[in-house]
């Protein structure tokens, strides 16, 4: 088996390492210091398990796993708070919070062994990262893979984001990102100052909007600065009035 050990702490690196020594059958195949880095060697190396941090700069663990197409077994090392173990715990993917010692590694480590159906590791971490608590820094950027590049999307930068599937499509001035999340989830984590759910398919940044005039029945168009036109619903059109204070 393989693995990839991610963590920007070189000691936390080395402690893994060590207590690695115990488990001849888990090769190292690589070390990474961020989570950049930590996808370019997962996509090289196709690790069985990642043993991941939660807290790293540029962009953190739950955000380095939305980029990852067939994400391996993953187990957190990690300090963060415990509010968040629970989310672990419920969607089956092991942690182990730091410091730690050898013998609660093993047993995070023989859990894994013995979890070998590669569907059901996938699926706890789709629904781990669908449901993982955002930091307050997630919260202002959207982090994107864009052919094999990474993009950072600061949330001010987007025009409005558009349902498609399963995937939302990011509009911003660069162009359109998609992302394999719901409208749902961003209608519940962006600012609700400055982005409103207007229809079903549509959440718009306020501050992109220049007129609304009514439409069909009882819905309205949003005119953005790009002159972009946009559907809005009757309950959408009510959400826009409160946030305007019309």
């Amino acid at each position: 088996m393989k693995t990839v050990i991610i963590d920007d702490e070189p000691l936390a690196r080395s402690v893994v390492t060590e207590y690695l020594e115990a488990f001849p059958q888990i090769e190292i195949a690589a070390q990474c210091n961020d989570g950049f880095e930590g996808v370019k060697a997962i996509q090289l190396h196709k690790p069985d398990v990642v043993f991941l941090d939660i807290q790293m700069p540029k962009i953190n663990g739950f955000e380095m796993l939305e980029l990852i197409e067939e994400p391996p077994a993953i187990i957190f090392t990690t300090a963060f708070d415990e509010y968040a173990i629970k989310a672990f715990e419920a969607h089956a993917v092991d942690y182990l919070l730091k410091p730690f010692s050898q013998e609660r590694f093993n047993k995070a480590v023989e859990k894994c062994l013995a979890q070998t159906a590669a569907p059901q590791q996938k699926k706890a971490v789709e629904e781990l990262v669908q449901n993982s608590p955002q930091s307050p820094a997630q919260a202002e950027r959207i982090v994107v893979k864009n052919g094999g590049k990474i993009k950072i999307i600061n949330v001010h930068q987007i025009k409005y984001l558009e349902a498609a599937d399963d995937y939302v499509k990011i509009h911003t001035a660069e162009g359109i990102f998609l992302k394999a999340k719901t409208m749902g989830f961003y209608e519940g984590s962006l600012p609700t100052n400055g982005f409103v759910r207007i229809h079903r398919s549509y959440l718009v940044n306020v501050q992109e909007i220049t007129r609304i005039d009514p439409y069909e029945k009882e819905s309205h168009l949003a005119l953005l600065r790009t002159g972009e036109k946009l559907l809005v619903s009757k309950a959408g059109y009510m959400k826009l009035k409160a946030v305007l204070g019309l």
